[in-house]
């Protein structure tokens, strides 16, 4: 089944302010159609988001209609449909007559902050900028302002899809960044040391921002901040859908693949065969799978990729396999690299994905009646880990992420970090690891990796308490009380400032019978988290230990 992404209607955006003649009445039908079609063909999206939630929100949004003008109740319904948090679920911005009008730049989301990546020659002194305002909202509260109306799968996704919204009018009045709808829109910028104001007007009629896979191209009036003295191997050849190059001096191939299809020009098993030829009969000691800026396709063309890389006993060992991640590594790309998880000895490298590990897929389009508005919903369940193995993402053993000048500059730290890893000894699988040096009894090794594991940025992204405190109640469920409480104990000293750490010892000391250090150990966590619902679960267990 193909899993096609249409992520397409965030780039296509065009300024349109036509009114329509629909009154508030049509638009609550409209409403009133999407609510009752969810209930009644989609209730299985309700997996991030309860009925009721969603159902309020509706009430409120049906509620307001009369006092909205059409791009506040279309941008409303965003966030209707946003609540699932499916990044194929989400509703078109440029459908005509309602199609959103667009500013002349490109957002991106480097380590250091959100710059100008690129823009028309006629901003060319704003090319490269940092966004520091957007009409005198600071820009972290103008993406906390928008993050409702975008589908985010995960907080990668937001980062990689969330910034296009800033540049929509609509999208900014509409979410209280502008007090008015307006054409032009000021920005505070800093470059070269210099903080200045710069006012950016949208785009004329049918005018739309070159981007490919969320860069600007350099071509004609359109301006990119990266120097142009040389290309990236991940920007290379981008009309091509993959393409592979030998670095000698590393003894190493490196592959960029951008789409889950076939090129017109070779077809995916035919190209890695090629790609795996070249390194039987080279001296090559990695191979580099880039897949960064991979946003899909048709996951049924994943088979030849893993079947070739499990063929090879020369490039599918740890330290020879590097599959480099990021937060456009999405929906038939994240079956790739879940495959390559469980089936391959891999080394990921870069940032998190942006598709959850096990997601809802492919779409349906539902039309509205009057607006003729498309909406989104996804349909098919893709699972390729156990539900208890799914997360918000597949994380990087080793994390790396770009800064502004590494771009402008054409670094490319993630491919560097791959191409220099010489680490025989590296952990791809931290829990198995201490897993299994707490089977063999060794706990002060246990105890001095586990410190130093958590400390190390390498490992940033993976969840060290929340895998610790699984296996903790896993331990405590089996009748191991004495080792849960080590493991609890551990997690505390590790983690001390959590106040879930503290209530799982306190339930593990409940267990063996200590009510003393259970009371102890719960009123920790009330301490640290009075409020939420970890201290409001303390409060209740000592209400009843009391008894």
């Amino acid at each position: 089944m193909k899993k096609i992404l249409f992520f397409i209607t965030f780039f296509m955006v065009m300024i349109s302010h036509t009114q329509t003649n629909l009154t508030a009445a049509q638009w609550q039908e409209d409403l009133k159609f999407l609510q009752e079609t969810v209930h009644q063909d989609y209730s299985f999206l309700f997996k991030k988001t309860t009925a009721d939630i969603f159902n309020s929100e509706v009430a409120k949004l049906h509620n307001d209609i009369p006092n909205l003008q059409e791009h506040e109740i279309i941008v409303g319904l965003a966030r209707v449909v946003s609540l699932f948090k499916y990044g194929h679920t989400d509703i078109s911005f440029s459908q005509k007559p309602f199609a959103f009008s667009q500013l002349p730049i490109n957002l991106y989301h480097f380590n250091d902050g959100i710059y100008i990546q690129g823009t028309h020659k006629t901003h060319q002194n704003a090319l490269g900028a940092k966004v520091v305002t957007i009409e005198n909202i600071s820009v972290k509260k103008a993406l906390e302002l928008i993050y409702p109306t975008v589908p985010s799968e995960n907080s990668q996704f937001f980062k990689a899809y969330g910034t296009n919204y800033l540049r929509i009018p609509e999208v900014l009045h509409a979410q209280g960044i502008t007090s008015s709808l307006k054409t032009s829109i000021e920005f505070t910028l800093e470059k070269n040391g210099k903080i200045f104001k710069h006012v950016f007007s949208v785009l004329p009629d049918n005018q739309r921002i070159p981007v490919s896979y969320s860069i600007t191209k350099q071509d004609g009036d359109w301006l990119d901040a990266r120097n142009q003295n040389e290309t990236p191997n991940y920007l290379k050849h981008l009309d091509k859908i993959y393409y592979y190059e030998y670095l000698p001096e590393q003894k190493a191939v490196y592959v960029r693949q951008s789409q889950i299809q076939d090129d017109p020009s070779e077809t995916i098993p035919e190209f890695y065969e090629r790609v795996f030829n070249f390194i039987d009969t080279n001296d090559v000691e990695k191979l580099i799978i880039d897949v960064r800026l991979n946003g899909g396709g048709n996951n049924y063309k994943n088979k030849p990729i893993i079947t070739e890389i499990i063929k090879s006993e020369k490039i599918n060992k740890v330290g020879n396999l590097f599959v480099i991640t990021g937060r456009r590594t999405f929906s038939a790309c994240q079956n790739l690299v879940n495959e390559m998880s469980n089936y391959t000895n891999a080394i990921f490298v870069g940032e998190p994905t942006g598709e959850n590990i096990n997601f809802y897929g492919d779409n349906r389009t539902v039309e509205l009646p009057n607006s003729k508005i498309p909406v989104f919903l996804s349909f098919a369940w893709w699972q390729d880990k156990p539900q208890w193995e799914n997360a918000d993402w597949l994380a990087p053993h080793i994390a790396v992420d770009m800064s502004f000048e590494e771009y402008k500059t054409n670094k490319d730290p993630v491919l560097q970090t791959a191409l220099d890893f010489a680490d025989n000894n590296f952990v791809v699988n931290p829990m198995q690891y201490l897993t299994d040096l707490f089977m063999k009894g060794d706990v002060e090794k246990l105890k001095s990796e586990a410190a130093r594991m958590v400390k190390d940025s390498t490992y940033q992204f993976f969840d060290f308490e929340g895998e610790f405190n699984k296996a903790g109640y896993n331990v405590l469920g089996s009748g191991q009380i004495q080792e849960a409480i080590f493991i609890f104990q551990m997690v505390t000293d590790l983690f001390p400032n959590s106040a879930n750490a503290w209530d799982s010892l306190a339930e593990a000391y409940l267990k063996a019978g200590d009510k003393t250090k259970a009371l102890a150990y719960y009123n920790k966590a009330i301490k640290l988290d009075p409020e939420g619902d970890t201290g409001k679960n303390a409060k209740k267990m000592i209400k009843e230990i009391n008894q």
